[in-house]
Formats: C-alpha cells, structure tokens, sequence
C-alpha cells in the first residue's frame, strides 16, 4: 500500500473504533431494559435497540465519509452501494438474541470493504469491553496487544465452536475436536479465532455480509482463513449479500476440517 493508502486506511479504522464504542454506549442503555421488539424475515428478531444503534452509526459514518456507500442489517438495502468504491457494512448489534436475553456476548461489527473485500474493521464487544481492531497489512490487536490464531497444527484436542448439530458428529469427535460451545454472535465467534481463543469455527449458510466482512478480516490479519466449502474466499458488496457454510481458522485446520464439513453442513 502507498502511504497515502496506509493513512486512509488508518483514519477508516480510528473512525470505526470511535463509532464502535458509541455504538456500544448506545447499545448499553437499552441493556437489561426489555427493550420493545418484533420478528423479521426468518423469525429472526430486532429491537428498538438496533434500530437506534443503527441510526447512530449511520449518522455518525456517514456524516464522516458522505462517498462511502452503506450496507447495514437494519437499514433498507439501496443499490447505490453496488457503483460505490468503498462502502461501510455494518451489524448494529449481531448476536440480537443473545442481546434480549441478558447475555453477554454480541456485539458492534463494522468494517469498511472496497472492491469487495474488508479493508478497515472494528469488532466490539461492549460487555467486557473488548475491541478486536485490523486494517489490511497491519495485524490483529485486541484491547492494544497483537493476537494471532491458533498454532495448533492437528485437528486432535482442537476446538471448535459452530452449529451444535454439526459438532456432535461422531466421525468429528472421533478426530478429537471439542466443543466450544454455542457463541450466538457469529463475528464474535470468529474474533475469538481470530485471538487464537478457539482454534476453528464454522457457520451454516445464510449468514450475510453484515455477519462476516468485519470478523473477516480480523481473522485474516491474525494470520488465518476464512473460506467457503470450497475454499473460496468471501466477497462483499455484491447484489446478494448472503454467503454459504463457512469455516475459519488456522490455513491447516480449515484445510483438514473443511472436507469432512461439506458433508455435514
């Protein structure tokens, strides 16, 4: 990257770190509150708190950068993203269940893509108060220190958080993976790949662009992979904005794993 780039992409990442902590105030005075809620496509639920947690990002973002397109879970889609060099995507509170029932992990994901790929991202988790922070060449930090995935290089003794249904395969477990348990907020349970706090993760398909670009590139930066079934690597920004099963970590474990789960997922 030229210096120019490598400030822009600095100045992208210091506004998406600020915009993340507010996002992680708003979201926090609707905690514990019962906030009011409904059902969306899928069953999947929203909250006031999201929406307000939406609004405050995007007025902040946007206001910062009125060239970047928008792609957010509780924003309306518009298909002036899809001509815009860089856009920002972003997941208000990803983990909503998680959110309404008192739990503590979701969280904010922001990242910045340009040309379909994550270039700046910020994953917060406003409980705890943890910042996952990476811009494209520079590494992974959380809470200011340099993490790196897993160097585990044998599935035995590996762990692996994703759908529970999919963990308990027998031909799984007979290569000695074990159960993470259940993370409800997906860009969490990749930051934590990401931090080499779990060795692999995978997800069933449906996730969208808001869920992965953020954690994408943390795990990347740590030094891992994110692919599809097949190996591919995500894109972003594309008029579809859902993915296929995926599964991250270590370049070897996904190598190792990711055959045995196209079978099961």
């Amino acid at each position: 990257m030229q210096v120019s780039e490598i400030e822009d992409a600095q100045s992208d990442l210091d506004l998406l770190e600020a915009a993340a902590r507010e996002a992680g105030r708003v979201a926090l005075g609707f905690f514990g509150c019962d906030p009011r809620r409904w059902s969306k496509e899928g069953d999947s639920p929203v909250s006031e708190a999201d929406i307000a947690v939406d609004r405050a990002l995007h007025e902040l973002l946007t206001s910062a950068r009125p060239e970047y397109g928008w792609l957010s879970e509780e924003t309306t889609d518009d298909a002036a993203r899809l001509s815009r060099r860089r856009i920002f995507v972003v997941d208000p509170i990803d983990g909503t269940r998680a959110f309404l029932s008192g739990g503590d992990e979701w969280t904010v994901a922001l990242a910045v893509v340009e040309e379909g790929r994550p270039i700046s991202a910020a994953v917060y988790r406003p409980v705890g108060d943890e910042m996952y922070l990476a811009r494209t060449g520079s590494g992974t930090m959380m809470n200011g220190a340099r993490v790196r995935v897993s160097r585990r290089d044998s599935l035995e003794g590996a762990t692996f958080a994703g759908p529970k249904a999919v963990a308990g395969r027998s031909d799984l477990k007979a290569r000695g993976l074990e159960y993470a348990g259940y993370i409800p907020s997906l860009a969490y349970r990749l930051a934590l790949v990401a931090a080499g706090r779990i060795d692999i993760a995978a997800a069933r398909g449906r996730a969208c662009d808001w869920d992965l670009a953020a954690a994408d590139l943390l795990v990347q930066e740590a030094g891992g992979r994110l692919t599809d079934l097949s190996g591919r690597t995500a894109h972003y920004n594309k008029t579809d904005v859902r993915h296929g099963a995926l599964i991250a970590g270590p370049a070897n474990l996904v190598e190792d794993l990711r055959p045995m789960l196209d079978l099961a997922m």
